[in-house]
């Protein structure tokens, strides 16, 4: 399987810098699984994880695809910052690559998250929110941490309290976690006044705004 892929042009290409871009700014040492069957590549990020911002904690994934103009076969994990590096460059050399949009991976490495895997199938819709409560329950999570974390405090503690806060029910008895409303506005996913619908199976809990999927395990129990 090799390690490279060609975007389908340039409006494709700043897409995928501009998620990356922010997939960076959530989480700026993390990790990107690109996957690709066929003529459209797929790339999650994880932006809470349990082992990074808590011990104990919620999984959610970030997923935005993207549409190539060849068929490729890849499935390595890097560093968010090799394939924006790469990227750049590509849009800083138009005419150097006479438009053709070839990224060349390094070789794949390990990350934390990279073998939890969300089912493929077997999706059920179990309701819907709204852009206008997603991203307020964002913000008051983000206010919540800030609040709850000073500057003493470090370690197993503050993981605690931020799985704590990310991995419980955003709105009563709701599957979804409170981190998923933070993954899903600091990807940019949410467009105003938008009805995000909430799938469902197997222990995972779905939101796809229309630009983008968060994938999350289902919220704690309160």
């Amino acid at each position: 399987m090799k390690n490279d892929f060609t975007l389908a042009d340039r409006a494709t290409t700043l897409d995928l810098q501009s998620y990356l871009t922010r997939a960076k700014r959530l989480d700026p040492a993390g990790m990107v699984r690109v996957r690709a069957f066929g003529d459209v590549l797929a790339c999650y990020v994880a932006p809470i994880f349990a082992g990074s911002l808590m011990e104990q904690g919620p999984t959610v994934l970030g997923l935005r695809t993207s549409e190539l103009a060849e068929n490729a076969e890849v499935d390595v994990v890097v560093p968010i910052t090799a394939v924006l590096d790469r990227l750049a460059a590509l849009v800083a050399n138009d005419e150097k690559w006479k438009g053709k949009y070839q990224v060349l991976l390094p070789d794949s490495v390990r990350a934390p998250w990279s073998g939890i895997q969300p089912p493929r199938s077997g999706w059920e819709l179990v309701g819907e929110v709204s852009e206008e409560a997603l991203t307020q329950i964002a913000k008051d999570g983000i206010a919540e941490v800030a609040d709850s974390l000073p500057e003493s405090v470090g370690g197993p503690i503050a993981a605690r309290i931020r799985g704590e806060i990310w991995g419980r029910s955003m709105q009563g008895d709701s599957p979804v976690p409170t981190g998923a409303a933070f993954v899903a506005a600091g990807l940019g996913f949410l467009t105003e006044n938008e009805v995000v619908p909430i799938y469902q199976t197997q222990g995972w809990v779905r939101l796809s705004p229309m630009n983008g999927h968060i994938l999350s395990k289902v919220a704690q129990s309160l």
